[in-house]
């Protein structure tokens, strides 16, 4: 084996490749994929100078190891998963250099779930249908056949600038978010919140969710309260990122990156795409509330954000 890049020791119990998704494809069934937490994701590349879209892995609840086998400039961002090098602890949303032969270590969060591991220049890996991002239902993306990453896996990186160049790069604390506070997500309605009763969709405004145990890259299910789903059958249809469907037991379920690409359930509405990164790393048990959104104010916030990282 040519040992250059990056070698996983440990995946965890999620490591995946992405990059910003795949596009233009949900009418052949395939999803979407991309980072859960697109901020923490754009400012590990954002610290490394990198362009927005290159690829970088997503580790979920830690416990990760891996080697490095060739120096480069790496960043992290997003959940506290208590990183270090050599034992030597990591600064959180902040790049650092490493040296060939030292060890990469995450542990289990401290807080939030998932943290972002950038390279300067990117990863260096074959792109299917227009990204890297894995979706292991598709088949697509990452190392191969978009799998999780294996023990053994190696990923390569250009050759990065000399540590003498190197500048550590570290976020402000204005714009880190606290994982563990209570979440408050924007809903934009769409058409078939008018087939709920006005007492179902009070009782979506007014009551407070818990995170469940039922949460994955598809979508997260919440619980301790209930919505009165209509009695109205539905067609199936296209569901778009952040939807929010209430099944027939009430407890709403939010549709992720790697959600199925039609169903019939009837939706209130979708969760701001900004407000998203937030609920991706939310634990289970963590209290959610919903309120009423104003696009054009969502969508302002959003093209700024888009602008700032060069989307």
């Amino acid at each position: 084996m040519n040992n250059q890049g990056l070698r996983v020791r440990k995946p965890g119990a999620l490591s995946v490749i992405q990059d910003l998704g795949r596009f233009g494809y949900a009418q052949l069934g395939l999803s979407q994929g991309g980072p859960l937490d697109e901020y923490a994701y754009s400012w590990a590349n954002f610290l490394l100078g990198n362009p927005v879209n290159l690829p970088c892995i997503e580790i979920t609840l830690g416990q990760a190891e891996f080697a490095i086998e060739q120096d480069g400039e790496f960043a992290i961002c997003g959940a506290d998963l208590k990183a270090s090098l050599d034992d030597t602890p990591l600064e959180n949303w902040s790049s650092f250099f490493a040296f060939k032969g030292q060890c990469l270590n995450f542990a289990l969060p401290k807080n939030g779930l998932r943290s972002y591991l950038a390279v300067k220049g990117g990863f260096l890996l074959t792109s299917q249908l227009g990204s890297c991002a894995s979706v292991e239902r598709d088949q697509l993306g990452g190392i191969a056949n978009g799998k999780a990453l294996q023990e053994g896996d190696q990923l390569r990186f250009s050759a990065p600038n000399t540590h003498s160049s190197f500048q550590k790069r570290q976020l402000s604390f204005r714009f880190i978010p606290d994982y563990d506070l209570p979440i408050t997500l924007r809903v934009i309605e769409g058409y078939q919140r008018n087939i709920f009763s006005k007492q179902a969709i009070e009782q979506f405004y007014q009551q407070e969710f818990e995170v469940s145990a039922h949460i994955n890259r598809m979508g997260y299910r919440l619980t301790g309260a209930c919505i009165t789903p209509p009695q109205q059958k539905m067609l199936s249809e296209g569901i778009a990122l952040g939807a929010i469907q209430i099944p027939p037991d009430g407890e709403p379920i939010i549709l992720l990156n790697d959600r199925q690409t039609v169903g019939g359930y009837p939706k209130i509405g979708c969760i701001s795409r900004i407000d998203l990164p937030r609920l991706a790393q939310a634990k289970p048990g963590q209290k959610v509330r919903f309120v009423k959104g104003q696009l054009q104010e969502l969508q302002s916030d959003w093209v700024q954000w888009a602008n700032y990282f060069g989307y």
